[in-house]
């Protein structure tokens, strides 16, 4: 999925950047990734021709323990397309207040399937099933009909939070029992089962659909998987092909996608591990406030006052050509991933200490 800039962002040179803590989004495709493509046998994807494309989809599936999947060019697109098909205009769509479907789709719900959005307010970007219980609406034609639940792996915003498997159970089953559907983003779901020591298709298990991102920590320039039953991808590639998202050679993305299942999963524990270091670090910082409990590759901090704020930190940082994202007026997130090391981790505690110290 898109990560965009907040309206108080600062402005960025990145030609500039050399230690690049941004996002996950940020990452590029490694040399023997790029080397894949070079392999890759192809074919017209809307004609179900591209080998490499398929094999993509089937592995995915499979991960995933859904019946069948469609390889999309975004997360976003994922996440439209599944509340498209499991929703009808004028229905309610009950998420956390700081999903990625809220605040960073530019509005696609409303305007791509006509619904409203419940928002919940979570603990960590995670809510329970008795919140979910008071939320669904009674059966009356005085209002919006209750018709999907969906949850965030990780929970981006509340710092990589993971839901864990049993809170989803308890929210699924609610939702099953009044008739919902339940949908996952799981943009970063293969960092909540590598953290955890969870197989993906545990948390994806009583999700009636699921996607997840090749990009950010798995590297590839390109895409995202979504998944679920027969009759659920089968409308979702209509919309696919409607709203322009059909392609032909895919395999070309693909490759990539499969390149990154193959070497860069195991790896995200590195992420995650360098994440903890800056967060014990940056809480032991004078001019931090609180650091959010770290979990997998996400630091969200908040600064105290009389130290820079999170604008005039990410715009510190930049001119020590370190680049970090504003989360409000005294936040900031820092995200390790594939393209920044242990050696990048000391440059940027070097400049947080001098900003923050």
């Amino acid at each position: 999925m898109a990560e965009v800039m907040t309206e108080t962002e600062p402005e960025t040179t990145w030609s500039s950047v050399r230690y690049n803590f941004y996002s996950d989004t940020q990452t590029k495709p490694t040399r023997a990734m790029r080397e894949a493509v070079l392999e890759a046998e192809v074919g017209d994807e809307q004609l179900f021709a591209d080998p490499t494309t398929l094999r993509l989809e089937r592995r995915v599936a499979e991960l995933l323990g859904k019946e069948a999947a469609v390889f999309m060019p975004s997360g976003t697109m994922c996440n439209e397309i599944a509340i498209k098909v499991h929703t009808d205009p004028s229905d309610e769509v009950i998420c956390e207040r700081s999903s990625h479907i809220v605040g960073y789709e530019s509005g696609g719900p409303a305007m791509l399937s006509g619904v409203m959005l419940y928002t919940l307010d979570g603990d960590r970007g995670r809510f329970s099933a008795e919140q979910v219980r008071t939320a669904i609406r009674p059966a009356a034609r005085y209002m919006p009909r209750s018709r999907l639940v969906s949850v965030e792996q990780t929970a981006n915003l509340a710092g990589g939070s993971i839901w864990p498997v049993e809170l989803l159970d308890e929210v699924a089953e609610v939702a099953h029992q009044a008739g919902l559907s339940t949908h996952m983003d799981g943009a970063r779901l293969m960092n909540a089962a590598v953290a955890a020591g969870v197989p993906a298709a545990r948390f994806a298990r009583d999700m009636d659909s699921v996607w997840i991102d090749l990009t950010k920590g798995l590297g590839a320039s390109v895409g995202a998987v979504l998944a679920g039953g027969g009759d659920f991808i089968e409308q979702a590639w209509r919309w696919k092909q409607q709203w322009g998202g059909a392609m032909r050679q895919s395999g070309i993305l693909a490759a990539m996608g499969l390149y990154a299942l193959d070497h860069h999963v195991d790896r995200l524990a590195e992420d995650h591990v360098r994440a903890a270091r800056i967060g014990e670090a940056l809480a032991g910082m004078p001019g931090v406030a609180e650091v959010v409990p770290v979990e997998t590759n996400i630091v969200v901090f908040r600064t105290v006052e009389g130290f820079p704020g999170g604008p005039g930190l990410a715009e510190a940082a930049a001119e020590h050509g370190a680049a970090i994202s504003v989360r409000d007026e005294r936040s900031c997130r820092i995200v390790t991933h594939l393209d920044v090391d242990d050696r990048d981790v000391d440059v940027l505690l070097e400049v947080m200490a001098s900003l923050l110290g």
